[in-house]
C-alpha cells in the first residue's frame, strides 16, 4: 500500500532523523516492522521472524534489508522514492550478517527500534561484535513527539470516527445485556465508522467500573450501573483515537457517583484548560490531580493523567508527575483523569488534545457530562 504521507514529508523525516543519530553519537539507526519504519518511511512492514531492517546511517543514503518475498510490498510502499536503496536476502543468507556490511565503515555505536524482538537485537548485536547498542527511540520520539499539521488532521479524522461511536452508545448499552455483548457491537461500530483496525474495547460496569483496565467479562449490566466506555481504534492513516466517556445504564446512579463525577468533570477541565505552549508536561497532570485531591479522592485517582498517541495508541509525551518536558506545538496527547472506589464503582473522563500556538484545542467533542442511556 503506498504511503498516504508526501514524499517529501518522509524525506524530511528521513532527513531529521541521519541529523538526529549523528548529533547524539550514532553511526546508524537500525528500524525494524512497527510505528518508527511506518513513520519514516510510510512502509507498513509486517512483523516477521524474517529480519527486515532500514538502516539510516548518520551520513549517506539509507537502506531497506528485506526477505526477497516482502519485496514487492516494500516497492509498493514507495519506498524507492525515497532514495532509500532497496537490499533484498533470499532464505539461505545471513540477513544480520548483511546488515552489517552494509553499514558505514568503523560503526561504534548504533540505535535499535525500541520494538525490535530480542532475537533480533541478539543477533545484530553479535553481527557487530564490539559495536554499542543504544535504543533508536531517544532519537526518534523528539521527531514523533511534535506532529505536523497533516498528522493533526489526521488525529482530528481518528477523533471524529471514535466520536461518532461514543455517540451511538445508547443504541447497545442498556440493563440486562453483558459486558461482552455491548462491547462486541462497539467493535463492529469503530470499523464501521472509519477504523481499519479496532485497538481496545473497554466496558467496565457496576464494580468493574472501578478498574481502569477492565477486560470486556459477562457480568449483566444491572439498571443504575455507571459504565465506563474506554475505545480507540486506528485509521487507514495509521494514526490512532482514543476516547472515555462514563454513563449510567437505565436507572439512577449511586449518589457518591454523582457527587465526584463533578468533582472529576471539574479535574478534566482545569487539565485541558493548563494545556499550551511552555508549561511542563507534568503541570497538566497536577492541574487535574490537585482538584480530586482537594474534594478528597487523590488516593482514588491511580494512574497519569495522560498518555501522547499518533501512531501509537501509547506513546511520548507522558503526563506524569516528574515529566518535566515543556509542550510545544503540535504535541498530542490524552487527558484522562478518573476517580475510582476499588469494589465499588468509578469513572473517567478522556479526550484527545494538541497544543496549539497559543493553548490547546480538544480533538473529541462528544458531552462530558454523566449520560443515562437504556432507560
Amino acid at each position: 500500500m503506498t504511503s498516504a504521507v508526501p514524499t517529501t514529508d518522509l524525506r524530511a523525516r528521513l532527513d531529521r532523523a541521519r541529523s538526529g543519530a549523528a548529533s547524539s553519537g550514532l553511526d546508524a539507526l537500525l528500524i525494524s516492522p512497527g510505528p518508527d519504519l511506518r513513520y519514516l518511511t510510510g512502509y507498513d512492514a509486517k512483523p516477521l521472524e524474517r529480519l527486515t531492517c532500514l538502516i539510516v546511517p548518520a551520513s549517506g543514503e539509507p537502506t531497506l534489508v528485506v526477505p526477497a518475498l516482502e519485496k514487492p510490498a516494500a516497492e509498493a510502499a514507495g519506498v524507492e522514492a525515497l532514495d532509500v536503496e532497496l537490499v533484498s536476502w533470499q532464505e539461505t543468507d545471513d540477513p544480520y550478517a548483511l546488515v552489517a556490511k552494509l553499514l558505514p565503515g568503523d560503526v561504534r555505536a548504533v540505535g535499535v527500534d525500541n520494538r525490535m524482538w530480542a532475537e533480533k537485537v541478539l543477533a545484530l548485536r553479535a553481527a557487530l561484535p564490539g559495536v554499542e547498542q543504544r535504543l533508536a527511540g531517544d532519537v526518534l520520539r523528539e521527531l514523533r513527539m511534535r506532529k505536523s499539521p497533516a498528522e493533526v488532521a489526521a488525529l482530528r479524522e481518528a477523533a471524529a470516527a471514535i466520536d461518532r461511536v461514543h455517540a451511538r452508545i445508547e443504541e447497545w448499552l442498556r440493563p440486562g445485556r453483558t459486558e461482552r455483548e455491548v462491547g462486541r457491537d462497539i467493535y463492529d461500530a469503530i470499523l464501521a465508522e472509519g477504523h481499519v483496525q479496532v485497538d481496545f474495547v473497554i466496558v467496565g460496569s457496576g464494580p468493574n467500573s472501578a478498574s481502569p483496565h477492565h477486560e470486556l467479562s459477562d457480568r449483566v449490566i444491572e439498571p443504575g450501573d455507571p459504565v465506563v466506555v474506554d475505545i480507540g481504534g486506528t485509521t487507514a492513516a495509521g494514526y490512532c483515537s482514543d476516547e472515555t466517556r462514563t454513563y449510567v445504564a437505565g436507572g439512577e446512579p449511586p449518589e457518591e457517583l454523582l457527587r465526584y463525577y463533578q468533582v472529576l468533570e471539574r479535574a478534566q477541565q482545569a487539565a485541558r484548560a493548563q494545556v499550551r505552549p511552555g508549561v511542563t508536561a507534568e503541570s497538566v497532570d497536577a492541574a487535574a490531580r490537585d482538584v480530586i485531591t482537594a474534594a478528597g479522592y487523590g488516593p482514588a485517582f491511580i494512574h497519569r493523567t495522560g498518555h501522547g498517541i499518533g501512531l501509537e495508541s501509547h506513546e511520548h509525551p507522558y503526563i506524569v508527575a516528574g515529566n518535566t518536558l515543556r509542550l510545544e506545538p503540535g504535541m498530542t496527547f490524552s487527558v484522562e483523569p478518573g476517580i475510582y472506589l476499588e469494589g465499588r464503582h468509578g469513572a473517567r473522563i478522556e479526550d484527545i488534545v494538541v497544543v496549539t500556538e497559543d493553548g490547546g484545542e480538544s480533538l473529541n467533542h462528544r458531552p462530558r457530562g454523566l449520560r443515562v442511556v437504556g432507560g
